[in-house]
This record gives structure tokens, sequence and C-alpha cells, in this order.
């Protein structure tokens, strides 16, 4: 088992190698679980309506700041 290690070892240590890049990136690849078209859509939706929500607790908290500001150095 050692040997098996130390073999491995010595192909990774022994620079780039482009041919085994793609090779590597393929296999990775191969090992992605996509989602479904309704996954998708569905988180999607709930990233949009999380983004959309957050801006506007921001914006008004923003506006809340500025009028406070502007009443107390004024």
């Amino acid at each position: 088992m050692a040997k098996k290690n130390e073999v491995q070892m010595q192909e990774y240590s022994s620079g780039f190698n482009v041919g085994n890049f793609f090779k590597g990136t393929k296999e990775e690849f191969e090992k992605v679980v996509w989602p479904s078209r309704k996954q998708l859509v569905s988180e999607s939706a709930a990233v949009l309506l999380m983004v959309t929500l957050s801006a506007t607790v921001i914006f008004f908290v923003d506006k809340l700041f500025s009028w406070a500001a502007t009443v107390i150095f004024k």
C-alpha cells in the first residue's frame, strides 16, 4: 500500500502536465450531480427573493439612519 502512495506522489510532484489536467477535469465533471430543471428554477427563485428582501431591508435601514442623521445634525 505504501508503494502505491509513493508512486502517486511521484506522479504528482513531477510537474504540470496539460493532458493530466484535462483528464482530471473531465473526471471531476463526471462526478457532478446536476440539478433538475424544477430544482434549478425553485432555488433560483429563492435566491432572487432573498436578495430582493435583503436589499429592501438595507434600503429602509439606510433611509432611517439618513433621517436620524439629518434630525440630529441639522
